[in-house]
């Protein structure tokens, strides 16, 4: 018996590995399949914490004008669902897909509401450069097609402004 108490003390007091990559993490989609995010390997991603009920909001719509003008050069936006700010984003996923589609049009990958204490988010805000939390919704995370994070832009930086848009090209056209 103490032998066995050993064990599963141990279980659960250990730690899973840290990730070393944007691919090591398995989410769950707003459909509430499992996806590993090494699914898309090769392609550049925007990965981006929504909210229904924000004053960004609106950007749904140019995060899927975005999408529809590089998806076919390899460009993948992903919508993360957060009600950490404010209680913007209360609905369940089921109430956030029916909004996104019906209200913006959304095609792009939409995942189950998540925290900004979620280990993709600590990885993401850990070695992003500048490193730090997430302040608001619709912060954006750029990532290159081997991986990397290669730009982050605050909320106030729209998904088609210039600064967004240059940098989405760059990234597609690295190797």
């Amino acid at each position: 018996m103490k032998t066995l108490s050993l064990a599963l003390l141990s279980l659960l007091f250990s730690t899973a590995p840290a990730a070393t990559s944007i691919y090591d993490f398995k989410m769950k989609t707003i459909d509430g399949a499992e996806k590993s995010l090494a699914d898309y390997k090769g392609k550049v991603l925007l990965i981006v914490n929504v909210a229904s009920e924000c004053g960004y909001t609106r950007q749904y719509s140019d995060l899927q004008k975005l999408y529809d003008t590089y998806h076919a050069k390899g460009f993948e936006v992903l919508g993360f669902p957060c009600n950490d700010f404010g209680g913007q984003e209360p609905g369940s996923d089921k109430d956030i897909k029916q909004f996104c589609i019906s209200q913006f049009g959304v095609k792009f990958d939409m995942f189950s509401k998540i925290s900004m204490s979620h280990p993709l988010y600590q990885y993401l805000t850990q070695n992003a450069k500048p490193p730090g939390k997430v302040d608001w919704n619709f912060e954006k995370f750029l990532i290159d097609r081997n991986g990397n994070i290669v730009g982050r832009f605050k909320s106030n930086v729209k998904p088609m402004s210039e600064t967004l848009t240059r940098a989405v090209e760059d990234a597609l056209a690295m190797k």
